[in-house]
C-alpha cells in the first residue's frame, strides 16, 4: 500500500493507473475505521482495479461547538487495517495541503442541504461538498463509495457530482450495524456503558416506523408520533428530529407514496447520532 500526503502525487498516480486502463475506486473517510468503512473498502476492492482510501478529518464540516478537536483519530491503527484489506493507495493529507493559505472557494448544493441535519448543522454540508470535490479532483475516481447511514450526504454528493459534471459514479452501500441494531459510527466510541445500552433507541424507533408502514400505515405524522413514543422509553436519549421524507428530493410528505426515507437524529448523553431506513419503492 502506497501512502501519499500531497495532492499532486495522488493525481499523478491516478493518471498513471487510468493510462493503464484501470478503473479507480475511492472511499473517502475521516478515519478511526470500523466495519462500516471496511464494507465500502471491500466492495471497492471487489469492483475496481485500483482502490484508494482517504483519511482526512475535515475541519470545515464541523460547526461551532462540535467535536473537531477531539474527533477520534488513530493513524497507525487505520494504516494497519487498510494494509490488511489490500488497499492500493492511502491518501492522508494535512489540513494545510487541502486548504492552502488564503483559501476562499467553496462548493455548495442548495436545496438538499436544508432539511434533516442541515437544519441543525448550518454550513456542515458546504464543508462536505467542498472537501469531497477537492478529493475527487485529487483522486480522479471512476466510482466513489458512501454509506447509507449518511444518506443525506449521499444525496447531496450525488447531486453535486451530477451538477458539476464530475465523471464519477456515486455508489451507496447499506448500513452496517452492531448485533443490537446500532448503526456503526466512529462517534459510538464516545458512549459510556449506560449510553451505549440506550443508543439502540434510534434503531428501535426506525423499526417501529417500518412495522407501521408494513402494516399499511401511510400517514407520516402518525408514524412519526409512534416513533417518538419509542424514544420516551430511553431517558438518556433525546431526539433532535424524526422525519419522513421523499427518498430522492428529501421533501417532507404527509401521505407516503413510493420510496421514502425515515430518518432520526438524537443525542445520547452529549453524543449526537443519526440513523435511517428506506421504505417502499
Amino acid at each position: 500500500m502506497e501512502i501519499f500526503r500531497e495532492v499532486n502525487k495522488v493525481q499523478k498516480k491516478s493518471l498513471e493507473e487510468k493510462c493503464k486502463g484501470n478503473v479507480i475506486g475511492f472511499v473517502p473517510t475521516m478515519g478511526y475505521l470500523h466495519e462500516g468503512h471496511l464494507s465500502l473498502v471491500r466492495k471497492c476492492r471487489e469492483n475496481t482495479d485500483f482502490c484508494v482510501v482517504s483519511i482526512f478529518v475535515n475541519p470545515t464540516q464541523f460547526v461551532a461547538g462540535e467535536d473537531y478537536s477531539v474527533y477520534p483519530r488513530d493513524e497507525e491503527r487505520d494504516k494497519a487495517i487498510l494494509e490488511r484489506e489490500r488497499v492500493d493507495l492511502l491518501f492522508m493529507p494535512e489540513v494545510k495541503e487541502m486548504y492552502k493559505e488564503g483559501y476562499q472557494t467553496n462548493v455548495e448544493v442548495l436545496k438538499f442541504t436544508k432539511p434533516l441535519c442541515g437544519k441543525f448543522r448550518p454550513g456542515h454540508f458546504k464543508g462536505v461538498t467542498t472537501v469531497v470535490s477537492k478529493l475527487f479532483n485529487a483522486v480522479l475516481p471512476n466510482i466513489a463509495y458512501f454509506g447509507q447511514k449518511d444518506y443525506q450526504q449521499y444525496i447531496v454528493i450525488k447531486r453535486m457530482a451530477r451538477d458539476l459534471n464530475f465523471p464519477v459514479k456515486i455508489q451507496m452501500m447499506p448500513i452496517v450495524r452492531e448485533k443490537d441494531g446500532l448503526a456503526m459510527s466512529s462517534r459510538n466510541s464516545y458512549l459510556n456503558e449506560a449510553e451505549r445500552e440506550q443508543a439502540v433507541a434510534l434503531y428501535s424507533s426506525l423499526k417501529r416506523g417500518e412495522e407501521l408502514y408494513n402494516s399499511g400505515e401511510r400517514n407520516s405524522s402518525k408514524i412519526k408520533k409512534e416513533m417518538g413514543k419509542v424514544f420516551s422509553q430511553f431517558p438518556l436519549v433525546k431526539p433532535q428530529y424524526i422525519e419522513v421524507v421523499g427518498a430522492e428530493e428529501l421533501d417532507s410528505i404527509e401521505k407516503i407514496q413510493g420510496k421514502v426515507l425515515i430518518a432520526v437524529a438524537a443525542f445520547v448523553g452529549k453524543v449526537r447520532l443519526i440513523d435511517n431506513m428506506l421504505l417502499g419503492g
